[in-house]
């Protein structure tokens, strides 16, 4: 069983930053990409980045350059550093990883970041 912590939501004015964190942990942890997306309300969920395991990222056009995805595979950790945050960043924020030969998706719970004066 995989399970995902996540934390580092919060309120945070526009132009400030925000770090969140996801950690897997499970038996025989065999993790391959590990990515944030993020969903607004009444919007779909969308790619906000991934990295592999080889520290490949992609990340999507509207974040570029503000955040940056990161990992410690020691540690079976994803960081997202978010800089520069507007207030159409806000949303709920969700940890994703693919796991196993299968490339089994798991998700977290989902972190509030919500960007206001």
């Amino acid at each position: 069983q995989v399970q995902l912590v996540e934390s580092g939501g919060g309120l945070v004015q526009p132009g400030g930053s925000l770090r969140l964190s996801c950690a897997a942990s499970g038996n025989g942890l065999s993790i391959n990409t590990m990515g944030w997306y993020r969903q607004a309300p009444g919007k779909q969920r969308e790619l906000v980045a991934r990295i592999t395991n080889t520290g490949s990222t992609n990340t999507a056009d509207s974040v570029k350059g503000r955040f940056t995805i990161s990992r410690d595979n020691a540690k079976n950790t994803v960081y997202l550093q978010m800089n520069s945050l507007k207030p159409e960043d806000t949303a709920v924020y969700y940890c994703n990883v693919a796991v196993g030969v299968s490339w089994r998706n798991i998700w977290g719970q989902g972190t509030q970041v919500t960007v206001s004066p």
